[in-house]
């Protein structure tokens, strides 16, 4: 198992060179190079060195898997073997060179991700290739013996035209095989892995060729200049890997290969004064600083997650934002029982400019009014002297409690926000509960409270036209400080549960909170193993093995060998987070219970959304989402949940697009986890279950 998991992470070095994860394109990219057998070898040399090396020095599995760590050593014995021929000589200068490049890109790694917050990309194979090319020219011994004449399929170009053949040699050169065929070859693998990185490097080639052509004043020139890998390159990483794939992300990659011409042109002038060629200089120039200015001014489609092709990134956030609709700044509900949402985000009345992340909150009856008789007096008001909880944990900083409550019709102007409480949040903001009660305030400066904590009673203190609760976050313990974004978790209204979001204005909200049966359902613990038999028509057909792991960072997975689903819980709620791997029974996991509430109610409801890969087959997901690349709500999966009784929960999955319509029975466990799934075609049942 550990040779194999060795060979797969050699394999994906390669292919993490045209930036996605896939041990099987590896392999071929890998046989590829052997087109030219000492490019091949060379390769492979650099690469075990690095390898063996980082293996020497005790770094972990996980740490080497993914081939992000070797791929500039490889790119290093690919630019020495096409210089020279192996021999035992040639051989020492690989290997040294291989793991030289290995520590640098260690060091380089370190430092970029901590200063700049930025990739290191191919940097590491820049300035090593560069170092060996300066430093060989004193090394005659290599220069004597080991020069070879390179081999070539040059005969097909005379049947291509030359805008065509230039594409493919130029995709080529990513692998020192500046040759036709091993373009078309490594275009194929790319076309099957991601039709979005092949779409990108066929617009980014072409962009940037055509602006060389009309620079310099001939297109045969531009289209024969093998250097412009560096378009190809730029493209895809902008387009579609630090960039969530859009029509802006394909925008901005254009932008950053037109503005490349002119880098490249400048940085093979210099280069070449040195006998140096311009290797992926420009490519690294140009992504790094446009990555590193949309970062700066918080470009909303950065690629904060990267997944292994841009088609899983992208399925990733389309997911993401709809299942997570609300923020990380998460509140509570100040209160308990039955209560109307009065003024929202940015209200019609008080909720504006720098105050317009805020919420009211009031009582209301049947017909929606906020008091009973005529409204004349505070106590006709429901909300008035309502209990108000903290809907946070953590320090009392500020409280207020000594200002009269407004009889109805008057506000007070000079202390705008009446009686309040300001609670400073460990996760480093404020909260700020407005209007309440004359002297009803029942925390003091530098007190801690918990979430339900009791703080003080509903009012109508400062300008408040009639007794309501006010609820705001901001960056400062100032009274009134400017507002921020925030969102609250665990609500039902209107029959649905809600586990981070926004009510509308006019709903009807109430918080809920945690089983404690529940909770325990879900607490699964490191080692933990369940045996499932999978049935078919009453007969077992399969069965399925999982075991609770950990990932390095920190999150838990069910692994089935075949497969890793992630979850955990968050402020309540219990979720299958994302399904790696291809395993069709975790998929069932997944899609019959993508998230749960950890509090019962009978017939509560609630939404949910899942990746598309999770429901259509590889062909058609990557369709889908290349379409989805142009408009993002092409498509949607949308889930939703009922509770039966405490231990049974049904559920549907849904696709207009898919024509698809799936219905889910699920059973938990009387002590942990799921006991039963019953889909449309299949059944997973529980056998047993191991405790460690």
């Amino acid at each position: 198992m550990r040779i194999k998991e060795d060979i797969k992470a050699i394999f994906n070095s390669y292919s993490e060179i045209f930036f996605f994860e896939n041990h099987k394109a590896g392999l071929i990219l890998l046989t590829l190079t052997f087109i030219n057998p000492n490019i091949g070898i060379s390769g492979i040399i650099a690469l075990l060195s690095a390898y063996g090396f980082a293996k020497f020095l005790g770094m972990e599995k996980e740490f080497l898997s993914s081939g992000f760590y070797t791929y500039n050593p490889l790119l290093v014995g690919l630019s020495i073997g096409y210089l020279f021929k192996i021999t035992p000589l040639t051989v020492f200068f690989i290997s040294a060179s291989g793991i030289l490049t290995f520590v640098f890109s260690i060091m380089l790694f370190n430092l970029f991700s901590y200063y700049l917050k930025l990739p290191i990309l191919s940097i590491p194979f820049v300035v090593i290739s560069s170092t060996i090319y300066l430093a060989v020219s004193n090394y005659t011994n290599l220069f004597v013996s080991n020069l070879y004449p390179h081999i070539n399929f040059s005969f097909i170009e005379s049947y291509i035209p030359v805008w065509i053949s230039g594409y493919f040699k130029s995709l080529g050169t990513i692998l020192f095989l500046p040759d036709i065929l091993a373009g078309i070859v490594f275009s194929a693998v790319i076309i099957y892995i991601s039709r979005i990185l092949f779409f990108l490097s066929v617009i980014g080639y072409y962009a940037g060729s055509l602006t060389s052509g009309i620079l310099i004043g001939s297109f045969y020139q531009a289209f024969s200049d093998i250097s412009h890998f560096n378009f190809i390159l730029i493209s895809m990483t902008l387009g579609g890997i630090f960039l969530i794939p859009s029509i802006r992300s394909y925008l901005i990659a254009l932008t950053g290969v037109i503005t490349s011409t002119i880098v490249l042109s400048a940085t093979k002038t210099f280069w070449a004064l040195y006998g140096i060629p311009a290797f992926t200089l420009p490519f690294n120039l140009i992504t790094l600083t446009f990555v590193y200015v949309l970062g700066l001014i918080g470009f909303p489609y950065i690629a904060r997650i990267i997944r292994k092709t841009p088609e899983e990134t992208l399925d990733f956030y389309l997911t993401n934002i709809k299942r997570y609709k609300g923020s990380e700044k998460t509140l509570h509900l100040p209160f308990s029982g039955r209560w109307t949402v009065y003024q929202g985000f940015n209200g019609k009345w008080t909720h504006k400019g720098g105050w317009k992340y805020a919420y009211d909150f009031v009582i209301t009856d049947e017909e929606g009014k906020t008091y009973k008789n005529d409204g004349l007096d505070l106590d006709d008001y429901y909300a008035y002297r309502k209990p108000v909880l903290s809907p946070i944990r953590g320090r009392v900083v500020k409280v207020i409690s000594n200002l009269p409550d407004n009889p109805i019709g008057q506000v007070d102007r000079e202390n705008s926000w009446g009686n309040l409480v300001i609670i400073h949040d460990p996760r480093g903001f404020y909260v700020e509960i407005s209007h309440l009660s004359y002297r009803s305030i029942k925390v003091k400066e530098g007190d801690w409270v918990e979430v339900g904590s009791y703080i003080g009673l509903c009012g109508n203190s400062g300008y408040s036209p009639q007794p309501h609760i006010h609820i705001q976050v901001q960056l400062s313990d100032s009274i009134g400080g400017y507002t921020v974004p925030f969102s609250f978790v665990n609500f039902i209204s209107d029959g649905k549960f809600y586990s981070n979001n926004l009510p509308q204005e006019g709903s009807v909200i109430e918080p809920v909170y945690p089983d404690k049966s529940l909770e325990m359902k879900f607490s699964f613990v490191l080692d933990n193993s369940f045996e499932y038999e999978i049935l078919k028509e009453g007969n077992v057909v399969d069965k399925l093995n999982i075991i609770v792991k950990m990932s390095p960072d920190g999150t838990f997975y069910f692994d089935s060998g075949r497969g890793k689903l992630y979850f955990g819980k968050y402020e309540g709620t219990f979720y299958f987070y994302r399904l790696d791997g291809d395993d069709d029974y975790l998929k069932i996991f997944f899609k019959s219970l993508p998230k749960l509430p950890l509090f019962y109610r009978e017939g509560i409801k609630w939404d949910d959304h899942i990746p598309l890969k999770t429901v259509a087959g590889r062909f058609k997901t990557t369709a889908i989402l290349f379409a989805s690349s142009f408009k993002h709500d092409f498509s949607d999966v949308k889930y939703t949940g009922e509770f039966i009784d405490i231990r049974k929960i049904k559920g549907s999955v849904r696709s207009g697009l898919l024509n698809l319509e799936e219905s889910f029975f699920v059973e938990l466990d009387e002590f942990i986890g799921i006991k039963y799934i019953k889909s449309d075609d299949l059944e997973i049942s529980l056998v047993k279950t191991e405790y460690k």
